[in-house]
Protein backbone atom coordinates (compact mmCIF):
# COMPACT_ATOMS: atom_id res chain seq x y z
CA UNK A 1 0.00 0.00 0.00
CA UNK A 2 1.41 3.05 -1.48
CA UNK A 3 1.69 6.02 1.80
CA UNK A 4 1.62 9.32 1.62
CA UNK A 5 5.27 10.88 2.46
CA UNK A 6 5.35 14.65 3.49
CA UNK A 7 6.88 17.50 1.39
CA UNK A 8 8.98 18.05 5.05
CA UNK A 9 10.14 14.64 4.59
CA UNK A 10 10.93 15.03 0.91
CA UNK A 11 12.66 17.71 1.65
CA UNK A 12 15.27 16.24 4.56
CA UNK A 13 15.89 13.05 2.29
CA UNK A 14 16.70 15.43 -0.84
CA UNK A 15 19.85 16.21 1.84
CA UNK A 16 21.27 12.42 2.83
CA UNK A 17 23.30 10.56 1.18
CA UNK A 18 22.06 7.58 -0.69
CA UNK A 19 24.74 5.61 1.54
CA UNK A 20 23.19 6.30 4.68
CA UNK A 21 19.75 5.34 3.14
CA UNK A 22 21.04 1.98 2.20
CA UNK A 23 22.57 1.25 5.84
CA UNK A 24 19.22 2.38 7.01
CA UNK A 25 17.17 -0.11 4.86
CA UNK A 26 19.87 -3.07 5.62
CA UNK A 27 19.07 -2.46 9.30
CA UNK A 28 15.32 -3.03 8.44
CA UNK A 29 15.93 -5.88 6.40
CA UNK A 30 16.26 -4.26 2.97
CA UNK A 31 19.25 -5.64 1.11
CA UNK A 32 17.69 -4.49 -2.97
CA UNK A 33 17.37 -1.44 -2.57
CA UNK A 34 19.91 0.42 -5.33
CA UNK A 35 19.32 0.98 -8.79
CA UNK A 36 22.10 -0.89 -10.57
CA UNK A 37 23.61 0.81 -13.76
CA UNK A 38 21.78 4.15 -13.21
CA UNK A 39 24.56 7.10 -12.94
CA UNK A 40 23.90 10.66 -13.13
CA UNK A 41 24.10 12.81 -16.02
CA UNK A 42 25.96 15.53 -14.29
CA UNK A 43 27.64 15.62 -10.52
CA UNK A 44 26.11 17.40 -7.96
CA UNK A 45 22.25 16.19 -8.47
CA UNK A 46 20.20 15.63 -5.99
CA UNK A 47 16.83 14.10 -6.11
CA UNK A 48 13.67 12.61 -3.93
CA UNK A 49 10.08 12.06 -4.95
CA UNK A 50 7.53 9.37 -5.59
CA UNK A 51 7.92 6.94 -7.99
CA UNK A 52 5.98 7.24 -11.79
CA UNK A 53 6.83 4.33 -13.57
CA UNK A 54 6.71 3.27 -17.23
CA UNK A 55 7.37 -0.31 -18.52
CA UNK A 56 9.59 -1.36 -21.65
CA UNK A 57 9.35 -5.14 -23.22
CA UNK A 58 11.02 -5.85 -26.14
CA UNK A 59 10.26 -4.54 -29.75
CA UNK A 60 8.18 -6.20 -31.81
CA UNK A 61 8.87 -5.19 -35.88
CA UNK A 62 5.29 -4.96 -36.69
CA UNK A 63 4.52 -2.98 -33.51
CA UNK A 64 7.00 -0.66 -33.33
CA UNK A 65 8.07 1.60 -36.59
CA UNK A 66 8.46 5.01 -35.99
CA UNK A 67 4.67 5.34 -36.93
CA UNK A 68 4.11 4.30 -33.41
CA UNK A 69 4.99 7.89 -32.21
CA UNK A 70 1.52 9.08 -34.40
CA UNK A 71 -0.43 7.56 -31.39
CA UNK A 72 -1.21 9.51 -29.15
CA UNK A 73 -1.97 7.03 -26.17
CA UNK A 74 1.31 6.05 -26.93
CA UNK A 75 2.64 5.19 -23.62
CA UNK A 76 5.99 6.92 -23.14
CA UNK A 77 4.07 10.30 -24.60
CA UNK A 78 1.10 9.45 -21.48
CA UNK A 79 3.88 8.96 -19.35
CA UNK A 80 5.36 12.50 -20.47
CA UNK A 81 1.90 14.16 -20.31
CA UNK A 82 0.78 12.95 -17.17
CA UNK A 83 3.14 11.90 -14.68
CA UNK A 84 2.20 14.75 -11.84
CA UNK A 85 4.51 17.40 -10.34
CA UNK A 86 7.20 16.40 -8.17
CA UNK A 87 7.05 12.73 -9.02
CA UNK A 88 9.90 10.76 -10.86
CA UNK A 89 9.79 9.06 -14.02
CA UNK A 90 11.12 5.27 -13.18
CA UNK A 91 11.54 3.02 -16.35
CA UNK A 92 12.33 -0.14 -16.88
CA UNK A 93 14.03 -0.50 -19.82
CA UNK A 94 15.51 -4.14 -18.86
CA UNK A 95 19.26 -3.09 -18.21
CA UNK A 96 19.31 -2.81 -22.31
CA UNK A 97 21.66 0.59 -22.76
CA UNK A 98 21.48 0.04 -26.73
CA UNK A 99 19.09 2.60 -27.40
CA UNK A 100 17.40 5.61 -25.34
CA UNK A 101 14.33 5.30 -22.98
CA UNK A 102 13.89 8.76 -24.03
CA UNK A 103 15.56 12.07 -25.00
CA UNK A 104 15.93 15.97 -24.33
CA UNK A 105 12.86 16.78 -25.75
CA UNK A 106 10.98 14.99 -23.72
CA UNK A 107 12.77 15.66 -20.86
CA UNK A 108 12.47 19.30 -21.03
CA UNK A 109 8.32 19.14 -21.51
CA UNK A 110 9.03 17.17 -17.88
CA UNK A 111 10.97 20.00 -16.79
CA UNK A 112 8.29 22.64 -17.75
CA UNK A 113 5.94 20.42 -16.21
CA UNK A 114 7.73 20.33 -12.60
CA UNK A 115 8.57 16.90 -12.51
CA UNK A 116 11.25 15.80 -9.99
CA UNK A 117 13.60 13.47 -12.36
CA UNK A 118 14.20 10.97 -14.62
CA UNK A 119 15.66 7.40 -13.31
CA UNK A 120 16.30 4.90 -16.10
CA UNK A 121 18.77 1.65 -16.00
CA UNK A 122 18.97 2.12 -19.68
CA UNK A 123 20.18 5.13 -22.09
CA UNK A 124 19.24 8.40 -22.42
CA UNK A 125 19.77 10.24 -25.74
CA UNK A 126 20.93 14.06 -26.22
CA UNK A 127 22.46 13.17 -22.61
CA UNK A 128 24.24 16.55 -22.73
CA UNK A 129 21.21 18.57 -23.48
CA UNK A 130 19.46 16.90 -20.68
CA UNK A 131 22.41 17.26 -18.65
CA UNK A 132 22.03 21.30 -19.42
CA UNK A 133 18.85 21.08 -17.99
CA UNK A 134 17.95 21.66 -14.28
CA UNK A 135 15.47 18.74 -13.94
CA UNK A 136 17.87 15.63 -12.45
CA UNK A 137 18.69 12.38 -14.56
CA UNK A 138 20.41 9.30 -13.74
CA UNK A 139 20.84 6.50 -16.84
CA UNK A 140 22.92 3.58 -17.81
CA UNK A 141 24.68 6.33 -19.79
CA UNK A 142 23.93 8.27 -23.06
CA UNK A 143 22.70 6.10 -26.38
CA UNK A 144 21.51 7.76 -29.57
CA UNK A 145 19.49 5.19 -31.16
CA UNK A 146 15.17 5.61 -30.79
CA UNK A 147 13.42 3.25 -28.35
CA UNK A 148 11.58 1.66 -30.35
CA UNK A 149 14.31 -0.43 -32.12
CA UNK A 150 14.32 -1.95 -28.73
CA UNK A 151 11.64 -1.26 -26.47
CA UNK A 152 7.72 -1.15 -26.72
CA UNK A 153 6.51 0.60 -24.28
CA UNK A 154 3.65 -0.67 -22.11
CA UNK A 155 2.74 -0.36 -18.67
CA UNK A 156 2.40 3.31 -17.35
CA UNK A 157 2.06 3.20 -13.35
CA UNK A 158 2.21 -0.29 -12.57
CA UNK A 159 4.85 -2.40 -10.19
CA UNK A 160 8.11 -3.00 -12.03
CA UNK A 161 11.80 -3.89 -12.07
CA UNK A 162 14.78 -1.12 -12.87
CA UNK A 163 17.97 -2.12 -12.23
CA UNK A 164 17.17 -5.09 -10.40
CA UNK A 165 15.09 -3.32 -7.87
CA UNK A 166 11.96 -3.38 -7.49
CA UNK A 167 10.04 -0.26 -7.62
CA UNK A 168 6.23 0.42 -6.88
CA UNK A 169 4.56 3.76 -7.52
CA UNK A 170 4.46 6.09 -4.87
CA UNK A 171 8.12 4.55 -3.55
CA UNK A 172 10.35 7.26 -3.01
CA UNK A 173 13.13 7.96 -4.76
CA UNK A 174 16.07 9.59 -4.00
CA UNK A 175 19.67 10.47 -5.81
CA UNK A 176 23.00 11.72 -5.65
CA UNK A 177 26.59 11.53 -7.26
CA UNK A 178 26.10 7.61 -6.33
CA UNK A 179 23.26 6.79 -8.22
CA UNK A 180 19.41 5.75 -6.91
CA UNK A 181 17.51 4.07 -3.65
CA UNK A 182 14.48 3.13 -3.78
CA UNK A 183 12.76 3.55 -0.54
CA UNK A 184 9.51 1.68 0.69
CA UNK A 185 6.43 4.55 1.19
CA UNK A 186 5.87 3.49 4.20
CA UNK A 187 9.26 3.45 5.64
CA UNK A 188 10.14 7.27 4.09
CA UNK A 189 9.49 9.16 7.10
CA UNK A 190 11.48 6.76 9.61
CA UNK A 191 14.51 6.86 7.24
CA UNK A 192 14.56 10.77 7.18
CA UNK A 193 14.10 10.30 11.24
CA UNK A 194 17.07 8.60 11.50
CA UNK A 195 19.08 9.86 8.78
CA UNK A 196 19.71 13.19 10.36
CA UNK A 197 21.96 11.88 13.75
CA UNK A 198 23.46 9.55 11.19
CA UNK A 199 24.94 11.59 8.90
CA UNK A 200 25.68 14.06 12.22
CA UNK A 201 27.36 11.49 14.18
CA UNK A 202 29.30 10.59 10.57
CA UNK A 203 30.61 14.03 10.44
CA UNK A 204 31.98 14.20 13.80
CA UNK A 205 33.83 10.95 12.89
CA UNK A 206 35.35 12.39 9.84
CA UNK A 207 36.48 15.44 11.43
CA UNK A 208 38.17 12.56 14.50
CA UNK A 209 40.03 10.83 11.40
CA UNK A 210 41.26 13.65 9.47
CA UNK A 211 42.88 14.63 12.77
CA UNK A 212 44.36 11.54 13.47
CA UNK A 213 42.29 9.22 15.45
CA UNK A 214 41.47 6.14 14.78
CA UNK A 215 38.44 4.28 13.92
CA UNK A 216 38.30 1.64 16.83
CA UNK A 217 35.85 2.25 19.24
CA UNK A 218 34.65 5.42 17.15
CA UNK A 219 33.05 3.60 14.08
CA UNK A 220 30.80 2.13 15.62
CA UNK A 221 30.88 4.23 18.49
CA UNK A 222 31.65 1.16 21.68
CA UNK A 223 33.41 3.82 23.74
CA UNK A 224 31.97 5.64 26.23
CA UNK A 225 34.66 8.54 25.98
CA UNK A 226 34.01 9.09 22.33
CA UNK A 227 30.05 9.59 22.73
CA UNK A 228 31.51 12.09 25.25
CA UNK A 229 33.43 13.71 22.53
CA UNK A 230 30.23 13.58 20.47
CA UNK A 231 27.82 15.34 22.94
CA UNK A 232 30.51 17.92 23.49
CA UNK A 233 31.24 18.35 19.36
CA UNK A 234 27.51 18.16 18.79
CA UNK A 235 27.08 20.95 21.77
CA UNK A 236 29.66 23.18 19.39
CA UNK A 237 27.77 22.68 16.32
CA UNK A 238 24.68 23.93 17.96
CA UNK A 239 22.77 26.17 15.43
CA UNK A 240 23.52 29.86 17.15
CA UNK A 241 26.51 28.22 19.62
Amino acid sequence: MTTTVSPETLATLKTIATSTITTLLYKRGFRNVYIQGARPLKPGQRLAGPAFTLRYIPAREDLDGLDAFLDPRHPQRVAVEEIPAGAVLVMDCRGDVTVAAAGSILATRMQVRGVAGIVADGGLRDASGIASLEIPAWCSGPSAPTNLIRHHALDLNAPIGCGGVAVYPGDIMVGDDDGVVCIPSHLAEEIARDAVPMERYEDFVLERVRGGASITGLYPLTQPENRALFEAWLERHRPNA
